[in-house]
């Protein structure tokens, strides 16, 4: 034991000798960060990723990115002597022929959604928290980026098996591409090597799903990390924590031993999905033939917005100038997501012009504290879970028993009547828990025991809020409207007026508790 224990301190002094190494560890791994079962959502992502590389490295080795044609004799009876592209028939081998070759590719897809998932949840709760405010800007950026091309990623991975499900999402992708106006032709062309579905487009989104886009994930992933080690991790208001500081442990050892834990968990969660629940059986769709789709196709859960979005567009094109113009295709396909993501982006910079606010912030909101922001997060998942339900009408109709038209027209009033209707509902509870937050502070929690005082009158007995609990409920800095007087560039013309009527719009609050409001109520409350 002495000896291993001096080659391990012979070794660790000849490192730091070298390399300076003791005195960054010893200062990085004590390093603080604040506990709360939310920021695993972020962990889990990563480590989704992690699970990827490995399985998707182990796919590689016997997957054939061609389309070249070839004649089936693998295992799967049903199909042999078919027709069919080289990237079909190696997924069949792969998933009848090499021993766990089906698992890894199920644990690999599960892998894939719960990436995503993760994704749009760990947002959500930077979202409705606020933790993309002043200095993490930057990181709600690269958030979007990982979004955005785990979309693309998720698209190209589940189209490689040349299956005719898959290639029915090819399809549409090429007719959104065909729809840009000019250049439309020329891209589905130079994308697909000639006419579709050609022979080199296989090849070459391989390249993309296994290195381009796994590099700039990389890429992302670790400048994301670093620029959260560098501002400090954002932490939930309680006692003792301010802007100034993290409570929290130390990353060494208690969340180094918490993140192996976890990884495990999140591994083993992903291995038994992949184990028990089937998950894209290509093996019953067939190879992709261009002359046929198979009923009720649907794409992963993270594409099926999209689909639903064009489902919903009504028939409408432009012919001019020797060009058509599928307006049906262009708006849902193209204009409406650039519109979302763009503002997605764009949001942290535009509620800092809206609010006026250029402090920097650490400590995170409480969603009804912000009412608007929280408001505008539930009318925009209204708005994609109802493009959702139209990407799945035909699986709905059948189901439920009802006409494609009927749910088509529900969705289509539904999307722009339902979202309002949630941004207003959504607004009026933040207000509401704002309102019972702060009885809850003057006038403690009900008890339900009734006394009766000596008038006969009958009172509930309340109980007193901990002071922890009364500064968790009223620390939150409540917006205020822009001050006066306001610069004459903020209210003259158009763009001054538009934003001192959003300013008021996100100051509307239910004024918080005060000591002073404790002491005009005394011992007047029960």
């Amino acid at each position: 034991m002495k000896t291993s224990q001096k080659v391990a301190g012979a070794t660790a002094n000849y490192v730091d000798e070298r390399t300076g190494a003791a005195k960054w560890l010893k200062k990085n791994l004590t390093k603080v960060f604040p506990d709360h079962w939310s920021f695993m959502l972020g962990e889990i992502c990563l480590y989704s990723f992690v699970i990827l590389l490995m399985t998707g490295t182990f796919l590689t080795f016997w997957f054939d990115p061609s389309q070249r044609e070839v004649i089936y004799h693998g295992s799967y009876l049903p199909l042999s002597g078919v027709h069919m592209s080289a990237a079909y028939d190696s997924t069949l081998h792969l998933s009848f022929d090499v021993r766990g070759g089906l698992l890894m590719r199920q644990i690999h897809h599960w892998a894939a959604l719960i990436f995503m998932s993760a994704i749009v949840a760990h947002l959500f709760r930077v979202f409705f928290t606020g933790a993309f405010r002043k200095p993490r800007e930057f990181n709600w950026l690269i958030g979007i980026g990982l979004l955005t091309f785990g979309i693309v990623e998720g698209f190209l991975g589940y189209s490689l098996p040349d299956d005719l499900l898959s290639g029915t999402g090819i399809r549409i992708a090429e007719a959104i591409l065909q729809a840009i106006p000019v250049v439309g032709s020329y891209l589905a062309f130079f994308a697909f090597g000639g006419p579709f579905p050609g022979t080199a487009f296989i090849p070459r989104i391989f390249i993309v799903h296994v290195l381009l886009l796994p590099g700039l994930f990389l890429a992302l992933i670790t400048i994301h990390l670093m620029l959260v080690w560098y501002q400090k991790h954002t932490q939930y208001p309680g006692p003792g924590r301010t802007e100034k500081n993290v409570v929290g442990y130390p990353l060494m050892p208690v969340y180094m031993a918490k993140a192996g834990g976890f990884f495990f968990i999140v591994f083993g969660i992903t291995a038994f999905l992949g184990a028990v629940a089937s998950i894209n059986p290509i093996w019953l769709y067939g190879p992709y033939t261009p002359g046929q789709i198979s009923a009720g196709s649907q794409p992963d859960w993270y594409m099926g917005w999209l689909d639903g979005l064009v489902r919903m567009a009504p028939p409408l094109e432009t012919h001019a100038f020797g060009h058509t113009i599928s307006w049906n295709i262009l708006i849902p396909g193209l204009f409406i997501p650039g519109i979302i993501f763009t503002g997605m982006a764009l949001y942290p910079f535009i509620e800092s012009w809206i609010t006026g606010d250029k402090r920097e912030h650490h400590l995170l909101d409480r969603p009804r504290n912000a009412p608007n922001r929280t408001a505008l997060g539930v009318m925009s998942i209204t708005f994609m879970l109802i493009s959702l339900a139209n990407g799945g009408n035909d699986i709905i109709a059948t189901h439920f028993h009802l006409t494609i038209n009927a749910i088509m027209w529900f969705t289509r009033i539904g999307l722009f009547t339902v979202p309002p209707i949630a941004f207003v509902i959504t607004k009026r509870v933040c207000l509401s828990l704002q309102r019972a937050d702060r009885d809850l502070v003057l006038h403690g929690k009900e008890t339900g025991r009734l006394v009766m005082l000596p008038t006969g009158e009958m009172v509930e007995v309340h109980e007193p809020l901990s002071d922890a609990k009364k500064w968790t409920l009223t620390q939150h800095q409540q917006p205020d409207a822009l001050p006066a007087p306001l610069p004459a560039s903020a209210t003259v013309g158009l763009k001054g007026k538009f934003r001192a009527r959003l300013n008021r719009a996100n100051a509307t609050q239910i004024p918080a508790a005060t000591l002073t409001d404790l002491k005009e109520l005394g011992d007047g409350h029960h």
